[in-house]
């Protein structure tokens, strides 16, 4: 067996995560860290000379390593010496999201430097940066969904308690940070302008698209948008990413930088992007990901990008280790970009280029092999797995490039000529509305989904477990016609 760099590389980071996913998923005896952390030393000690075993001792002591930091956050996420402590002091508000009764607001205690979660009515409203005068007890998040681990969710957020029996009122403003400050404001002009041209329900939809979130649409619509596998497209997911990293390389290219200069160029979009659509963590994954995803395809080694993926899930996990259990969307987000590398190859020599229908097929090779990826963390999360979901990126993601951009020129000449802003509205509105009234209508279809109830997690591990057998096997295969070749 030859042992290449990017072959260690690669063990090593998958024994890293092994280790995060076991604490996440396991309680294990601590005394079983320094027995594994021990074997680890005594195998390097003793078969220094050969390379596998030193590349062995090396994954169990990277596993050991993310097992231990792991079991560490939980730990720590549970511990909450402030419980049970009243506060009556300033506090700045850092970030704030709506709810079904109101608003979600998550503040900072400079002194202690703990943050805490206030649920409070829609009015007054709140922003980033506002200071406050509160007066609460601390107590732990509570759990009021018996199948939702909200304490442990917000836990992975930096916060660990709730402000109970709080007093808040607002007595001064902008004390956060300038530059992010502005940038949110940026994005609530956005907003403005896109609901003044755009009516409702299509303009929370045209939001959705260009700054993510579906918190503008209706039940009704959000519904029809999770039986059709559609969610994604109002998220800050990688595919909205891409398309914004792909018009900022030809925006480059315009104004006459190089190739490799527009893609830096599109980098830096891509951060701002991710910066005005408020810093949530599924932004900031989207961005990660979709910057590598880009910078592999526009350097064709998409082939063998598979390392830079999973080194930086390794980074994320290293950085905040909760997010493998408590974070859907690092969980979503990191497994269909992986599945998107890992089957592209495949499916471009056996499918895509037989069958180039106006890029259609790259569309249905793309979304099936994210599909394959995250059905069984959808069907364990959401207890439904959509039938026609394939059916509707076909439709749609071809027009979403082309909507986003309209969306975008309502905004920009919104400030600089309104009358033309009008007119890319009533583009964008078109698209928009055939959007919506597919994704209802195919939602409306008896065996649009199908719903899951309780999958195991042994059966999810079985599952990746025959899903990367069946992935080297493909490998193979190709190394093989190569070779022959």
């Amino acid at each position: 067996m030859i042992v290449t760099k990017s072959r260690i590389l690669l063990s090593i980071l998958l024994g890293f995560i092994g280790g995060v996913f076991t604490a996440s998923f396991f309680v294990v005896n601590q005394n079983y860290y320094f027995l594994l952390l021990l074997f680890s030393l005594i195998l390097l000690f003793i078969f220094y000379k050969n390379k596998l075993a030193a590349l062995a001792a090396f994954i169990v002591f990277t596993f050991v390593f993310g097992w231990w930091i792991t079991d560490m956050e939980m730990a720590a996420a549970k511990d909450l010496p402030y419980a049970g402590q009243t506060f009556a002091e300033n506090a700045v508000v850092e970030k704030v999201s709506a709810s079904s009764f109101g608003q979600n607001v998550i503040f900072r205690f400079p002194a202690e430097k703990i943050s805490m979660l206030l649920q409070v009515p829609q009015y007054p409203e709140y922003a980033y940066g506002d200071l406050l005068k509160i007066s609460c007890i601390a107590k732990a998040i509570e759990n009021k969904d018996p199948n939702f681990d909200y304490r442990m969710y917000m836990a992975k957020e930096g916060v660990l308690y709730q402000c109970d029996k709080a007093k808040a009122s607002k007595i001064g403003e902008n004390q956060g940070n300038w530059f992010y400050a502005k940038i949110i404001s940026a994005r609530t002009v956005f907003e403005d302008k896109i609901n003044q041209v755009i009516p409702a329900p299509y303009g929370a939809l045209a939001i959705g698209l260009l700054l993510g979130g579906s918190s503008g649409l209706s039940k009704e619509i959000q519904n029809d948008f999770s039986r059709t596998g559609m969610t994604h497209i109002v998220a800050v997911s990688g595919y909205n990413v891409t398309i914004v990293a792909e018009y900022l390389i030809l925006l480059g290219i315009f104004l006459g930088l190089w190739r490799k200069q527009a893609i830096w160029f599109a980098v830096v979009g891509i951060i701002l992007f991710v910066v005005m659509s408020g810093l949530p963590a599924s932004a900031v994954r989207a961005g990660v990901m979709s910057g590598i995803l880009l910078w592999a395809m526009k350097n064709g080694r998409l082939a063998n990008s598979e390392n830079t993926i999973i080194f930086a899930g390794a980074v994320m996990l290293f950085l905040n280790p909760l997010l493998l259990r408590y974070d859907v969307g690092f969980q979503l987000s990191f497994l269909a970009t992986l599945g998107i590398v890992l089957s592209s190859p495949f499916w471009e020599k056996s499918f895509v280029k037989k069958h180039q229908a106006f890029g259609i097929s790259e569309v249905i090779v793309l979304s099936l092999s994210a599909q394959i990826f995250v059905l069984p963390i959808i069907a364990y999360n959401f207890h439904i797995a959509s039938l026609v979901s394939l059916l509707a990126n076909v439709f749609i993601l071809p027009i979403i490039p082309l909507s986003m951009l309209l969306v975008f020129l309502v905004c920009i000449f919104g400030f600089v000529f309104v009358p033309l802003s009008l007119v890319f509205s009533w583009l964008a509105f078109l698209l928009l509305f055939y959007e919506i009234k597919l994704i209802h209508v195919l939602s409306q279809f008896p065996w649009a989904s199908v719903e899951i109830e309780n999958p195991s997690v042994s059966s999810i591990v079985i599952y990746y477990i025959i899903l990367t057998y069946v992935v080297i096997l493909i490998k193979k295969s190709q190394i093989s016609i190569s070779n022959v070749k």
